[in-house]
C-alpha cells in the first residue's frame, strides 16, 4: 500500500499561466508559497517554501480566470517528480499535480484590505 497526497494552503507568487496541448487539454501552472516556522539560533522565524503547481482541464481554466498573484488557495493533489535533459545535463523537478483547487480569495478581491486578525485560516 502507498499514499501520495499533498494538501497545501498558500498564496500564488505570480499570475497563473495557461497553455493548451495539441490535443486541446488546458494546462495551468503557478507557484504557491506556504509558510512554516523554523528555529534560527534561539529565535523562531517564519520561512517560506515555494511549490510548483500544475492542473488540467476545467480546473486549469478556472484557475487562470479567477486567480492572480497573491490569491489564496487550498489545494489537494499528489506530488510528481520527474526529470528532463537540457544542454546534455539531466534536470530534476518536483511539482504538485492539483486534483482539487478551492479558491480562498479571487483576483477581484485582492484590492480589498485584509485585516490579518480576521482571516479565517
Amino acid at each position: 500500500m502507498s499514499v501520495n497526497k499533498a494538501i497545501l494552503v498558500g498564496r500564488l507568487g505570480h499570475p497563473p499561466s495557461l497553455k493548451e496541448t495539441n490535443g486541446g487539454t488546458s494546462i495551468c501552472k503557478f507557484s504557491l508559497a506556504t509558510d512554516h516556522n523554523q528555529k534560527n539560533g534561539d529565535e523562531w522565524e517564519k520561512a517560506t517554501t515555494w511549490h510548483n503547481v500544475i492542473c488540467f482541464g476545467r480546473t486549469a481554466e478556472n484557475c487562470k480566470q479567477y486567480l492572480d498573484k497573491g490569491s489564496a488557495v487550498f489545494i489537494e493533489g499528489r506530488i510528481d517528480n520527474g526529470k528532463y535533459e537540457k544542454d546534455g545535463e539531466t534536470k530534476y523537478y518536483s511539482q504538485v499535480v492539483a486534483e482539487s483547487v478551492k479558491f480562498l480569495s479571487r483576483k477581484d478581491e485582492l484590492s480589498q484590505t485584509i485585516d490579518n486578525d480576521n482571516i479565517p485560516f
